[in-house]
């Protein structure tokens, strides 16, 4: 089964505020949009994608990502994260409507295409299925098969309001890489300890010397 991929992405320069005590207000677009493109380097490299579509209103990164391959949707809702992804999801669908369907968070610099096939491999075998984070708490992967619809729950305990949507959890080992979203300065050094790709790895490196990437 190959997937459409549906990442969100808000302007860089509202980007990954929660870093603030790691990164300056001047270093943390590059580092979104760093994340980004590594997360969206290794999604194109899964042999379970055909497509990576990325909804984003940010001029910079839709020219770079575009660069890598991907579609880029602009965010017409401009109404958050759940309402881009369904936005994004809808104008997938109708292109094509029996292509089955994932939300994957942008921020996922340690992203192993290998893993996120084995993930996907996993999703196909329920009408929805969702990732929960490496915190246990929030989502880094949200799958619809095709004629489902993907009903975004992202935010605040996302993990506990996509079950109660009726998202099936996914429980596999193994794949901490597609789990280990960044959002504090603590998720980045975790990200860092799994090895990230080159783009975070420079990025990074401004901040805590060099590191090592993938």
């Amino acid at each position: 089964m190959q997937w459409t991929l549906v990442i969100p992405l808000k302007p860089l320069e509202r980007a990954k505020s929660r870093l603030s005590d790691t990164a300056s207000d001047g270093l943390r677009p590059g580092l979104a949009l760093a994340f980004a493109q590594d997360t969206v380097s290794a999604a194109l490299a899964c042999p379970a994608v055909a497509d990576v579509a990325v909804v984003t209103d940010d001029p910079r990164a839709a020219r770079e990502l575009t660069a890598l391959g991907a579609r880029i949707i602009p965010d017409t809702p401009r109404a958050g994260l759940n309402a881009a992804l369904a936005y994004g999801a809808g104008i997938v669908r109708a292109a094509h409507p029996q292509t089955p369907a994932a939300a994957l968070n942008a921020d996922l610099p340690a992203l192993r295409p290998l893993e996120l096939a084995r993930v996907l491999d996993a999703a196909a075998e329920f009408p929805r299925a969702f990732l929960p984070d490496a915190a246990a708490i929030g989502t880094t992967l949200l799958t619809a098969r095709a004629g489902q619809e993907l009903r975004p729950a992202f935010g605040t305990d996302s993990r506990a309001r996509h079950r109660a949507s009726g998202a099936v959890e996914l429980c596999l080992a193994g794949v901490d890489s597609v789990r280990q979203d960044v959002d504090t300065g603590e998720d980045l050094r975790a990200a860092l300890a799994l090895g990230v790709g080159p783009r975070t790895g420079a990025a990074a490196a401004q901040l805590l010397g060099p590191v090592t990437g993938q």
